[in-house]
């Protein structure tokens, strides 16, 4: 599957593509995993948005916060593909793709991470170690998660 991927400052972001940001994230985090949660933090305006086009729709995003915005360290948040691109390879590659625009973006350093459980092992695949017990954010179990 042949991915576009474009990576923008908030205020570079065209109005259709923030729709597509919010609508894939809307349909992933809120209705398919059925949580009802505040969105729009306010992190969005200071952070990166890492985008991934498939045929001219978004099925791949992260967003980029900076150091001390979120946590200490630079974090990569709001990960999230389209259900039509599951099993595809396109959530590997969007881990890749967003670590390596960290590293370009703000150098070589940690990055943390709020991982649902569940992925534990698949963001261990790309050197992120667990750092915390698990807790519950918006009724699912998460962990934090720290790539030295």
């Amino acid at each position: 599957m042949q991915v576009q991927w474009l990576l923008k400052k908030f205020e570079e972001l065209t109005p259709y593509q923030l729709y597509a940001i919010l609508q894939l994230r809307n349909e992933v985090f809120v209705v398919e995993q059925n949580c009802v949660f505040q969105d729009a933090d306010d992190r969005d305006q200071s952070s990166y948005h890492l985008m991934g086009f498939h045929n001219n729709k978004l099925v791949a995003y992260t967003r980029l916060v900076p150091p001390g915005r979120m946590y200490e360290q630079v974090s990569i948040g709001r990960v999230v593909t389209s259900p039509s691109v599951r099993r595809s390879g396109a959530g590997k590659e969007l881990i890749k793709q967003s670590i390596d625009a960290v590293y370009n973006l703000f150098g070589v350093q940690p990055i943390k991470i709020g991982a649902q459980l569940y992925l534990k092992h698949f963001y261990g695949s790309f050197g992120f170690e667990q750092v915390s017990d698990v807790y519950l954010e918006d009724g699912i179990e998460h962990i934090y998660m720290i790539k030295p």
